[in-house]
Parts: C-alpha cells; structure tokens; sequence
C-alpha cells in the first residue's frame, strides 16, 4: 500500500473552491474537487457540522482546508461573501432558500462574482412539491425507483448505503456540473450560474439504461426478475463454505463456459437461456459453492475469465493484490484511505493532506486569498 505525502496537486490546481460546511454529498463533492487539485476551503461554524466524526479521521475533509466563520455574526456573511468574490466556485447544501436568509445566496455572491459558479447539492432539488421537506439518500432512491430493483424479491428492497443517492446520484453529478458550468464561465462571453444538483435527478438519471430496457421489454418492473439484479443465477454472491461468499458474472457465453467448467458443473447444470429452470441452475451453483472456502474458490478462479472473484470486506480489500499493485487505496497519517480517481498521465494527483481541523487553516487562507476579515490574530497597531 502506497504511503502518500505532499504529492502532486492534479488537474484542477490553481481552482479556487468555497464549500459551506455540511454533510455527506456536499463535502464529498468538495473533496473530489480537492483530490483533483483545487484549492478547496471548508467553511466551518462553530461547534461544527453535528455528524459525530472525529474531524481528525474524517476523510472527505481530506485536501482541503478550513476556516471558521459563523454565518450568523454581523460580519460572518461579507466574510463568505469576500471569500466568494475570490473563487471559482462556491458549494452548499441547505434547504432551499437557508443560504438566501443568511446572505450568501446566488444573488449576493454572482453581484460580487459574476464568473463563480454556485454548486447546490440537496436531495429533492431546489424546487417541486418536496423541496422544502427533510430527508435522506433511502427516500431519494426510494422515490426514484431506483431502490426497487435491488435486492431479492422474496424480502425488503437492500439499502445499498448511501452510495447510489448521496454520493453516486448527488456528489457525483455535482461535480460534472460544476465542471461544466466552469467550462462556460471560461468561454469567450461565458457568465456564471446555479448548478443545481438533485439527488432524485442523479438517481433517476442512473437507470437511464434501464428505463430503455423497460421500454424494449427486455426488463420487468420487478425485484429479482432480471439480468441485472440478481434474478440470473450466473449473475449474483454465492455462499462458500467458510461463510464467505464470492461473486459471479459470466453473462457471455463463452466466459460462462469458463465458469462451469472450472465449477465443475459443466456436464450437469441446466442449459443457462432455459429461464423456467433458472431457479434449477442457481440451485446446482449454490450447492457447488458451499462445498469449498472462498479461498480455495478464489484459487481455483484465478488467472480464468469466469467473471468470478471474492466478496472482500472493507478492511480486506486494500490488501488484494491487484488493488495494492495499483496502489487503489493509500495510507496517509496512519489512516487506510481510497486513493484519488480517476488517473492523470500529465496531472497525476494524490492525497496530500490530512483531514483539516475546524478552523486550523484560517491564517493561511486569510494570506492566500487576501480576505483580511477572516485573521483570527490581528498586530496591535496603537503607537
């Protein structure tokens, strides 16, 4: 595993990024945008954000840097605003509205930039009947249909963390919008503008692909019933004998033919295109699979085309082979972390920082970016 230091910055360096304190898919956004080299500064409030996480291991707060102003002082909005006037882009995740009352909405800040642009990140977007009501990454994906389809068919949908709304269906489509609206902006006659990024217009935009199987027919509107997701017995975990489980997914067929030759199944197991014994076919695999330990079911795959590999755990799989060979997770300040991705040839990028500590920045920034009002420590000038 790759022990990473003061390494190269990436792509975005000279970017300048504001991001207004909060949880989950903002901060996220903000830290892809740090990984790739911007000069990302977390405005933090006093007492903090309220998530519970040690600051010091907090991961997404990686990169990047932090300064403390209280929005709600008589100062604290021209503060962000003085940041605001000196950046590329500016991120928040308040409820609709929240950022307006405390003087630091798109108005106030495109009046003092009119080249920034203005990252929102919420969960319902900025308008529509829910826009205003509370919630999390379940209900976003639950609404978008997207939580229907995973999981088996016989029990609750599986909560797939908060990977597909939060970060997958929000930080992620922020990030391309702001990447956009920067390409704009810098364009000869290009202004500024509000990205806003939804997490039920990420989620649903996620199931593009199969929205048009439905179309064809080709999917059913069901949980457990199709190729994809878990309904193909050649596409899905199986039990080992220790407990473990691997993952299969040979759906061509000549990786197939890998499959159940090296299973041991070839000459006995159902014809896979004969959907009435799918259930046949899952069963015969199943059966196969608990009779060794995913160990031994991972040496016996090794080197194949099967599509077949381990179930690793989070702690595991910094240690497997391929993902330490390409150095995927690093090691920074004795925490094991995901590496930054994508790759660069000519801007290569790194973790060069340790999560920053509330407030630990706000000299330095105040330095950098010439925003005075934020020096915690000022000389006394009497004679």
């Amino acid at each position: 595993m790759a022990t990473t230091g003061n390494g190269p910055r990436g792509p975005l360096g000279g970017l300048r990024v504001v991001e207004l304190a909060g949880i989950g898919p903002g901060p996220f956004a903000a830290m892809l945008l740090a990984d790739l080299g911007a000069d990302v500064v977390r405005v933090d409030r006093p007492g903090g954000a309220g998530l519970g996480i040690d600051p010091a291991r907090d991961l997404t707060n990686r990169n990047k840097r932090s300064v403390l102003v209280d929005l709600k002082a008589p100062d604290g909005p021209d503060t962000v605003l003085d940041l605001a006037a000196r950046a590329d882009v500016l991120i928040e995740g308040y409820r609709p509205g929240v950022a307006e009352r405390l003087g630091v909405g798109p108005e106030a800040c495109l009046a003092r930039n009119p080249k920034l642009v203005y990252g929102r990140m919420t969960g319902w977007g900025q308008h529509g009947p829910l826009a205003e009501r509370a919630g999390h990454d379940i209900a976003y994906i639950a609404l978008t249909g997207t939580l229907s389809m995973i999981g088996r068919p016989d029990e609750p949908p599986t909560v797939p963390a908060n990977l597909v709304g939060d970060y997958a269906g929000g930080s992620l489509y922020l990030v391309v919008g702001i990447l956009a609206a920067l390409q704009h902006a810098r364009t000869p006659g290009g202004t500024g503008q509000v990205v806003d990024a939804a997490i039920v217009d990420g989620a649903a935009h996620l199931a593009t692909m199969i929205h048009g199987m439905l179309a064809a027919g080709g999917w059913q509107d069901r949980r457990g019933a199709n190729l994809l997701d878990g309904g193909c017995p050649f596409y899905g975990s199986y039990e080992t004998a220790d407990g473990q489980y691997m993952a299969v997914g040979p759906l061509e067929q000549r990786f197939y033919d890998d499959f159940v030759g090296l299973l041991g199944i070839a000459d006995t197991a159902p014809d896979r295109n004969d959907l009435a014994r799918w259930d046949e076919l899952r069963g015969a695999v199943a059966d196969r699979f608990r009779t060794r330990t995913r160990a031994e079911w991972t040496e016996v795959f090794d080197g194949s085309d099967a599509c077949v590999a381990p179930v690793l755990s989070l702690r595991e799989a910094p240690h497997h082979p391929h993902l330490a060979a390409r150095a995927t997770f690093v090691d920074h300040g004795g925490l094991t972390q995901p590496a930054p991705a994508p790759r660069f040839s000519a801007t290569p990028t790194s973790v060069r920082t340790s999560p920053a500590l509330p407030g630990a920045d706000t000299e330095a920034v105040a330095a950098d970016w010439d925003v005075p009002g934020l020096r915690t420590t000022r000389k006394d000038t009497t004679p």
